[in-house]
């Protein structure tokens, strides 16, 4: 064995943190796993990967850096949003636990939409400098934007080989309309080692990691259990039961409107993968852009 296949191989991890969440989104209300990406779980996939690229030991490949990169709303805003608040706390709570450092920037409002802008460039311009500064061998980007292919070029002036986990998908959004999340082509033929996520969970063949391991494990929602108040849009609160769910959609049988579309992100203090056909909802009467009856504030009626 070489001296080099002795040598600890050092792996710097960034995440665009709202690609990372649609994606993560994706699996929890859309795909048939019904779960969201762990951390922990890519970090392992991640070390994996690279001793075997790589032909190294296991151990020998380490993160020894990762940071996370996202925009984000102001504590008004997020604590006007139900339990948005919390939510962005527990999942810092998370990147804490695993070792990520976060940076985050400020949303802004521009004519009615949030954006999030300067994330990509502070993304790469801090990718390049921990890389100069802390000698990575391996960059691992989980990114999906054109935006990242001068970094890359960068990085392997420097002789860092950069590892993409990219994800290609279709879903429903909360309008009911078929979206499409694709990788950049340019992205993926500039990067050393790309990684089509989507097939690497699919297929599932990798015996000595199974993607299980990619997932969080559910837990069991305890009836009875008391949620936190949340307060409602204004509307017309109804009653009624679920004629139909899809993948992370659903509709409510309301004979007066033809049934009601919902979207997973319409719901309160109810995990989408508990509701079944039947069961007993709560929920006020809305409209989506196109002035469409659709039922947001959906709530499971628990007996």
């Amino acid at each position: 064995m070489s001296d080099n296949q002795h040598q600890l191989t050092r792996i710097g991890v960034f995440y665009d943190g709202n690609y990372f969440l649609h994606v993560s989104n994706y699996y929890a209300y859309h795909h048939e796993r019904r779960s969201r990406l762990s951390i922990a779980g890519l970090h392992e996939f991640v070390r994996h990967r690279i001793a075997e690229e790589e032909k190294k030991d296991f151990h020998l490949c380490q993160i020894v850096d990762a940071h996370y990169f996202r925009g984000r709303l102001s504590a008004q805003e997020a604590s006007a949003e139900g339990n948005r608040l919390y939510y962005d706390r527990l999942f810092d709570d998370i990147l804490m636990m695993e070792g990520v450092t976060t940076h985050y920037l400020p949303v802004r409002t521009v004519q009615g939409y949030r954006q999030e802008r300067g994330i990509d460039v502070w993304m790469a311009l801090e990718a390049f400098e921990l890389t100069l500064h802390k000698s990575f061998d391996v960059v691992i980007l989980i990114a999906s934007d054109s935006d990242f292919v001068p970094l890359v070029r960068k990085l392997h002036t420097l002789g860092v080989r950069v590892m993409l986990l990219a994800w290609d998908y279709e879903y429903y959004d909360e309008e009911g309309r078929r979206r499409s999340t694709v990788t950049s082509q340019y992205l993926w033929e500039e990067v050393t080692y790309p990684i089509a996520m989507q097939n690497v969970i699919d297929d599932d063949n990798d015996d000595l990691f199974p993607v299980t391991r990619l997932f969080v494990e559910r837990k069991k929602v305890v009836v009875g259990e008391e949620a936190p108040v949340v307060e409602i849009e204004e509307g017309e609160l109804k009653t009624s039961t679920i004629y139909s769910l899809k993948d992370g959609y659903g509709f409510i049988s309301f004979p007066q409107t033809n049934n009601l579309f919902f979207h997973y992100s319409f719901l309160l203090d109810t995990d989408f993968n508990d509701l079944r056909e039947g069961d007993t909802v709560e929920f006020t009467l809305s409209k989506n852009e196109r002035g469409e009856p659709i039922a947001r504030n959906v709530k499971l009626v628990r007996q």
